[in-house]
């Protein structure tokens, strides 16, 4: 006796249905992401000049002026961290410690002297 093949059951798949305001969500988050983001790339940018600064022959520039600038954007870190973490959704609370300093540990020093304009990290 032979054997019949199995008829195969196909189901229909609903039709995807995008919510209505999924556009205007998907804005406010980008926006509300580089709101937080902006600060921190400008501190990145201010730790970049400060880095440049070391680095020039005394009187170059304002010395007092960097210091001030440069002790209040360090200040600023913790703060601007905080509020970036708390954007990111809540699954991603637990995890991000470890990954931070999984990350960080990666890092190699002479990073932190990239895009600092004329700065070899391999001669400093």
């Amino acid at each position: 006796m032979l054997k019949r093949p199995r008829p195969v059951m196909l189901f229909r798949r609903s039709p995807v249905v995008i919510p209505t305001d999924l556009r205007t969500r998907l804005e406010a988050a980008r926006l509300d992401l580089l709101a937080v983001l902006r600060p921190l790339f400008e501190l990145d940018a201010d730790y970049a000049e400060a880095l440049w600064a070391l680095d020039q022959p005394p009187g170059r520039f304002k010395l007092r002026a960097m210091l001030r600038d440069t002790s209040a954007a360090l200040e600023r870190m913790p703060q601007l961290l905080a509020k970036f973490h708390k954007m990111l959704p809540p699954r991603a609370h637990a995890q991000l410690p470890a990954l931070e300093r999984l990350v960080r540990k990666s890092l190699n020093p002479r990073e932190a002297y990239n895009m600092v304009p004329s700065r070899d990290p391999q001669n400093g």
